[in-house]
């Protein structure tokens, strides 16, 4: 039986809308989330007028979710941490990173009263020294950016490979070729299909046909991490 599990960065207002597809279909998922970019209140999505140059996806700027809703929007779905407001490694003293690491976790913690051990790595950006103190530190693993054919294959649970983005061009392929080795992971960010429909129903197909395959079942990541141990990763 195929594992397959997602995980969303971010904690964009974008999710809601993902939050609702995936229960329609049953579909277990993690939200990698940023607490301290969050006002009380709900952001806003916008567009980037002319002459702006700060970063957007493609000219869209996704708002954030407001931490009063956090619960209720992502109910039913595990959250692990994004650091605290996306600190990158390479930026920043290891030290001060692996900081921002465990404060988005205990934020998370004392929101959701649920443990949560999983963390991104913001930006894909790791080292050696980063991941053995995020594991010092408790955490159980730190999903990369980089793709993998084998994701219990992987060397290192704090750099965790996922199989592929969810809007990559061989998703279908990725996925087919990830039953030889028993887990597919995909990743993205809710931001990413925007507001246009059309990309929305090619992640609800992609959804709605794991959904309905009869040797694929929905896990979370945390769930494949032991896997990952037992086929020797450390």
């Amino acid at each position: 039986m195929l594992k397959v599990v997602q995980c969303w960065d971010d904690g964009v207002i974008n999710d809601i809308r993902l939050t609702d597809l995936l229960r329609r279909w049953g579909a277990k998922a993690t939200f990698n989330l940023n607490p301290g970019f969050h006002s009380d209140e709900r952001g806003v999505n916008r567009w980037a007028g002319p002459g702006y140059s700060g970063w957007s996806c493609r000219g869209f700027l996704p708002g954030k979710v407001g931490r009063r809703e956090m619960k209720e929007i992502y109910s039913g779905f595990r959250v692990a941490s994004h650091c605290f407001r996306h600190e990158t490694v390479g930026t920043l003293p290891d030290d001060k990173f692996v900081q921002a690491a465990i404060d988005a976790r205990t934020w998370l913690e004392d929101l959701f009263q649920c443990e949560c051990p999983g963390f991104a790595w913001p930006c894909g950006r790791y080292t050696p020294e980063t991941c053995r103190a995020l594991r010092e530190a408790g955490f159980a693993y730190g999903r990369t950016t980089q793709n993998s054919s084998d994701v219990a294959g992987c060397e290192e649970t704090m750099a965790l490979h996922p199989s592929c983005h969810f809007q990559a061009n061989d998703f279908y392929g990725c996925y087919e070729e990830a039953k030889k080795t028993g887990i597919f992971y995909f990743w993205g960010h809710s931001y990413e299909m925007q507001e246009y429909d059309e990309l929305w129903r090619q992640l609800e197909m992609k959804i709605q046909f794991i959904s309905e395959d009869p040797d694929s079942v929905w896990a979370d990541v945390i769930d494949i991490v032991p896997e990952c141990h037992r086929r020797g990763a450390r």
